[in-house]
C-alpha cells in the first residue's frame, strides 16, 4: 500500500498481520526482551518488512537497532524508515546514492484525542485543519497533519541527530492531490549545497488508515566519459 506514495528508488514491504515465522536476531531480542506483546509484536514485524526489503535490494539480511531516540540503525550505506499501528507495520529502505532521507507514519484514520491538536500544531495549522475538516469530511485530517510531522521528524533527524518539536515546522496538507509541505521553523541543515528549508511529501487514506511519506532524493551524478574515449570521437 505504501509504495504508491513513495518514488521508485525506495523499496517498501508491508503487512497487515503479523507473520507467525518472524523471528529476530539476538541483539534485537536483547532490546525488547522485557516489552509487552503489543510491542514485541509490532517491533517484530517492523523487522520482519525491513528484512523483506534488504533482500529485495540484494543486501544481506541484518539487525536493526533502535538508536538514541529510537531511530532504527540500518546497514552502512541505506537509508529507511518503520512505521507501525494498530493492524499495520511498515518499513521502507533505499540505497544512501540514490536516496538522502525517507520518512514514513501510519495512524487510524480517527480523530485525535481531545486536547492533543493543540499539543503538536500550529493556531495557523488549527485553522487550516478546521476548513478541511468542514470542505473534505470522512478524513480524520488532524491526525493526518499528526502523521505528516512523525513523517517530518522521521526524516529531518538521520540528516540532524537532533530533536524537532511539533513547532518547528508548518505544514500544510493539499486535500485534492495526495500532498503536503512542510516549512522548517528552526535553521535546518545543509543538503546537497543549499541551507533545507522544509519537506515535500504525499499522503494517502485506504483500508482505515492515514498514511504519509517524505523523501529527499539524492542528486544525480552525470557519468563522464573516459578521457580516451572521448579523444576517439574527436
Amino acid at each position: 500500500m505504501i509504495e504508491s506514495i513513495l518514488p521508485g528508488a525506495v523499496t517498501a514491504v508491508d503487512t497487515f498481520v503479523d507473520p507467525p515465522g518472524a523471528d529476530l536476531f539476538p541483539e534485537e531480542e536483547a532490546v525488547i526482551r522485557k516489552a509487552v506483546d503489543k510491542r514485541r509484536r509490532e517491533f517484530t514485524t517492523a523487522r520482519w518488512c525491513a528484512r523483506q526489503a534488504m533482500r529485495q535490494i540484494g543486501i544481506a539480511p541484518a539487525p536493526v537497532l533502535p538508536g538514541t531516540r529510537g531511530e532504527p540503525q540500518w546497514p552502512f550505506g541505506m537509508v529507511g524508515s518503520i512505521t507501525h499501528c494498530a493492524g499495520y507495520r511498515a518499513a521502507v529502505l533505499a540505497e544512501q546514492e540514490k536516496v538522502t532521507t525517507v520518512g514514513i507514519d501510519a495512524e487510524p484514520n480517527e480523530a485525535l484525542a481531545n486536547g492533543v491538536l493543540e499539543a503538536v500544531s500550529l493556531a495557523e495549522e488549527r485553522d487550516r485543519i478546521a476548513v478541511l475538516l468542514r470542505d473534505h469530511p470522512g478524513v480524520a485530517w488532524d491526525r493526518m497533519l499528526f502523521s505528516a510531522k512523525e513523517s517530518v521528524y522521521k526524516a529531518w533527524f538521520p540528516l540532524t541527530a537532533r530533536w524537532l518539536d511539533f513547532e518547528d515546522a508548518n505544514i500544510v496538507i493539499d486535500p485534492l492531490n495526495g500532498t503536503f509541505n512542510a516549512t522548517l521553523l528552526v535553521t535546518g541543515p545543509w543538503v546537497h549545497g543549499r541551507r533545507l528549508s522544509g519537506f515535500s511529501g504525499r499522503w494517502l487514506v485506504e483500508q482505515g488508515l492515514v498514511v504519509t511519506a517524505i523523501t529527499v532524493l539524492a542528486p544525480v551524478v552525470p557519468k563522464t566519459r573516459p578521457a580516451g574515449r572521448l579523444a576517439a570521437h574527436r
